[in-house]
């Protein structure tokens, strides 16, 4: 039989149907058997009685109470087997609930460790999505720097230039506080850019460290349904 022939209830059914229908024949034609080699032995004494010597009669009656004594010893063995029968029945049927619990215990383990895999799947992606946000946000302080050192130098060589010129250093002192202003708002929103990067992280560290204790879960419980067919398969041979 194949291993998926043994797993399959139906076909087990049907074997367990056939050895106890094989059973009973072979029950039914010893008892024909030893009834019809009984009734022979009698008939012979029957017809031998008148005839046959003391000694005669005297064989004639040990080879009645030995074949008597064979009947009995089969159909005695026969009970035996029968017991033994339904023992190994009980025993496969225990087995195969054992291992319908471990294969439903696999599936649901098998259904959490996609779930969470599926999660940890969307963290990386919005924490790849952060990271892109987070490089082009470092690219705009970058750019902001440099317009801020442009200002900068260009507020010094006014300032050296004319002594006069003080509204339009005011306007270009105003700009420099507006753009200042906008850098220090750029540099709080990437700080919060940062920490929310760290508690992805964090989160994406944790889902797959349950996902590692999911994974050896899963081969302890394959191990245990490898064992448990293995046992099944022994118990069905014997």
């Amino acid at each position: 039989l194949s291993v998926a022939s043994v797993e399959d209830p139906v076909v087990m059914s049907k074997i367990r149907q056939n050895l106890r229908e094989k059973h009973a024949r072979h029950i039914a034609d010893l008892r024909a058997y030893y009834d019809s080699e009984i009734q022979s032995l009698k008939q012979q004494l029957e017809s031998s009685h008148r005839t046959a010597s003391s000694e005669d009669l005297k064989k004639i009656n040990q080879s009645l109470a030995d074949r008597d004594w064979c009947n009995l010893y089969v159909l005695n063995r026969c009970d035996q087997l029968d017991a033994a029968l339904n023992e190994a029945s009980a025993r496969i049927k225990a087995l195969e609930n054992k291992n319908n619990l471990l294969e439903k215990q696999v599936a649901d383990w098998r259904e959490r460790f996609y779930a969470i895999s599926n999660t940890s799947k969307v963290l990386q992606e919005r924490l790849e999505e952060m990271r892109t946000t987070h490089k082009e946000k470092d690219n705009t302080i970058s750019r902001l720097k440099s317009r801020l050192r442009e200002l900068e130098e260009a507020f010094e060589k006014a300032y050296k230039l004319s002594d006069n010129k003080n509204t339009r250093l005011q306007e270009e002192n105003k700009m420099f506080q507006n753009l200042l202003g906008e850098y220090e708002s750029l540099g709080k929103e990437h700080e919060r850019v940062k920490d929310t990067l760290n508690t992805t992280e964090n989160k994406l560290l944790d889902a797959n460290t349950e996902i590692s204790d999911l994974k050896r879960t899963i081969l302890k419980l394959e191990a245990q349904l490898k064992q448990v067919e293995h046992e099944n398969t022994l118990k069905l041979r014997h």
